[in-house]
């Protein structure tokens, strides 16, 4: 079938340090294999990832495009001149699935805008599987992606979150930056009613995975070291 612009193609990435194999279906690396143009949080990263398979072209011959993380406006027309040219283009984050609590939900936006087609591939995303494993409310949720720096704002979010948790029967979902995993999970503890359900999801998809759901009062005499750990909260 032939395309009049390419395709922006969402390319999961393992969370851990999994094989690409282990843990994405066949059928995604497939369709990751043929693409020439990526663009990606991290140049270095995203070689690294492709590396560890075989493309079609040789990875010298792979245009990656890494994103402006400080840019406030994104120049669509330096990320978006191959695609609208014709050629198939993959949008990568640093883990997981792009686009979801991640920057390329811009350029997601911008393909919308010019009608250009959006194929999503399957693989790992953090929220749904620790969602799943949690054992809590599969029905109703909310993700709320990062909570605030400040500590009594973020014991307060908590404190709302845990309200909301309760009044509507939702379970609430949050992440942290990996080095105040630990500092969130102390907030938690104290903030929380000691019969709050929480769940600690830990390097997902890795050989050290830790999903753990336990009432808050029990959380309370439980040790686990979250420091510099990829991690995701789950309240009810």
């Amino acid at each position: 079938m032939q395309h009049k612009t390419g395709r922006l193609f969402l390319i999961p990435v393992p969370i851990g340090e999994t094989p690409p194999e282990q843990v994405i279906p066949a059928g995604t690396l497939s369709a990751i294999r043929h693409l020439k143009v990526i663009i990606a949080e991290n140049a270095k990263t995203a070689r690294a990832f492709l590396k560890q398979f075989t493309m079609d072209s040789t990875l010298q011959e792979i245009e990656v495009l890494q994103m402006d993380k400080h840019g406030a406006v994104y120049d669509f027309n330096y990320y978006f001149e191959k695609l609208r040219a014709g050629s198939d283009t993959g949008l990568m984050s640093e883990a997981g699935m792009p686009a979801v609590a991640d920057p390329g939900a811009e350029f997601v936006k911008q393909a919308h805008l010019e009608g250009i087609q959006v194929v999503p591939l399957t693989g790992p995303s953090s929220i749904l599987l620790a969602l799943a494993a949690s054992g809590l409310n599969g029905q109703g949720f909310a993700f709320h992606g990062y909570l605030p720096k400040d500590q009594q704002e973020r014991i307060s979010t908590i404190k709302t979150l845990e309200r909301n948790a309760s009044k509507w029967n939702q379970t609430q979902i949050f992440i942290e930056t990996p080095y105040r995993n630990q500092a969130l999970l102390n907030d938690l503890i104290n903030s929380c009613s000691g019969s709050t359900r929480l769940c600690v999801a830990c390097n997902i998809t890795a050989t050290d995975e830790i999903i753990r759901t336990m009432p808050v009062h029990e959380w309370r005499n439980h040790k686990i070291d979250l420091h510099k750990k990829t991690a995701i909260f789950l309240i009810l």
